[in-house]
C-alpha cells in the first residue's frame, strides 16, 4: 500500500454554530460540555502547526465553527494560513470554514491555503434527518466551487448516524462524484447533549465501511478520522487492511484522539511506512 499520510486538525474557531445538525456539539442549540470561542490566538494556531510537524503530520487543517464564511472568518483564516506558512514548509495546508463561494475560496488560496475540507456529511435524502436549517445541495455545491477555485477537494462524512446500508453506498458514490483528492471516514461519537440517539457502531461493521469506501473511490487518499479511536479501540489498525491511508493523529475538534506517538508506534510495527512529503 502507500506510504501513511499522517493529518492533525486545529479547532481555531469553536461551538459557535447557529446550525442544528443533529450530530454535532459545536451547535449552540444543544449546550454541550465543550470549550467555545470566536478566536484562537494566531500565535497558538502556529505552536499547534510546528508541533503537528514534528510529530510527522503532513496536513495540518483549520476548523472553523459555523455553517459558512463571512468577511470577518476569512480574514481570520487567512491571517492564520500565512501566519502558518512562514514557519512550516511542505505542509498542506486545508481549510475547513463551511459553505463558501469561488471568490472566497480563491482568497484563502492566495493566502496559502491548499485543500478545502467540506465534507457530504451523509446521504443526500437522509440528511433532511439530521438537518433542517440548511440543504444538502448548499454542501454539494460547496465541494464544487472548492475545485472551481483550483483547491484541492477534502470531502467524506460521518457513518452510524441511522443510514441505511443501501444509504452507504450511494453516499460514497455522491462523494465519488466530485472526484476528491481525500475522503475522510468519521464514525458518530454520541454526546449525551445531542439529539441524535444512533449507537456506536460495532467495530466489523466500521471496517466494512471503510473496505466499500475504498473499493468505491479506488484513487483517493482515505482518511479515518473521527469516532476512530471509540469504535474501533485496539484494532483501529486494521483499516489499513481495509485499504486506508492516512489517518488523524492527536485530538479531534472537541473529542480527544489517541497519543500521536502511540499511533505512529502502532503504524511502524505494522511494518507500514510513514510519508514525510505531501507528493507521496
Amino acid at each position: 500500500m502507500k506510504k501513511v499520510f499522517l493529518c492533525a486538525i486545529s479547532n481555531i474557531s469553536s461551538g459557535r454554530c447557529l446550525e442544528d445538525c443533529r450530530f454535532c456539539t459545536q451547535s449552540v442549540r444543544y449546550k454541550a460540555d465543550i470549550q467555545r470561542y470566536e478566536h484562537k490566538p494566531i500565535e497558538t494556531i502556529v505552536k499547534e502547526a510546528v508541533a503537528a510537524k514534528k510529530m510527522g503530520a503532513l496536513g495540518f487543517c483549520l476548523v472553523t465553527s459555523g455553517k459558512g464564511i463571512d468577511d470577518k472568518k476569512l480574514e481570520f483564516v487567512c491571517e492564520a494560513a500565512r501566519a502558518v506558512k512562514k514557519v512550516v514548509n511542505d505542509f498542506n495546508l486545508i481549510g475547513c470554514c463551511g459553505t463558501a463561494d469561488v471568490e472566497q475560496l480563491k482568497e484563502l488560496k492566495s493566502a496559502g491555503i491548499d485543500s478545502y475540507n467540506h465534507n457530504l456529511e451523509t446521504h443526500r435524502d437522509f440528511y433532511k434527518k439530521i438537518c433542517s436549517t440548511h440543504e444538502w445541495d448548499e454542501r454539494y455545491q460547496t465541494c464544487l466551487n472548492v475545485k472551481a477555485a483550483g483547491l484541492k477537494l477534502c470531502s467524506g462524512g460521518i457513518f452510524g448516524l441511522g443510514e441505511s446500508k443501501e444509504q452507504r453506498v450511494e453516499f460514497l458514490e455522491q462523494i465519488k462524484s466530485l472526484s476528491p483528492d481525500s475522503t475522510p471516514i468519521n464514525f458518530y461519537h454520541p454526546n449525551p447533549s445531542l439529539p441524535l440517539e444512533a449507537k456506536i457502531l460495532e467495530a466489523e461493521e466500521a471496517l466494512s465501511i471503510v473496505k466499500l469506501a475504498r473499493e468505491i473511490l479506488p484513487d483517493v487518499k482515505l482518511m479515518v478520522a473521527g469516532g476512530r479511536e471509540i469504535t474501533l479501540k485496539d484494532e483501529w489498525y486494521r483499516i489499513f487492511e481495509m485499504g486506508a491511508d492516512a489517518i488523524v493523529i492527536g485530538d479531534y475538534l472537541t473529542t480527544k484522539g489517541n497519543e500521536p506517538h502511540k499511533d505512529i508506534e502502532t503504524i511502524k510495527s505494522l511494518g507500514l511506512e510513514i510519508a514525510v512529503t505531501c507528493h507521496e
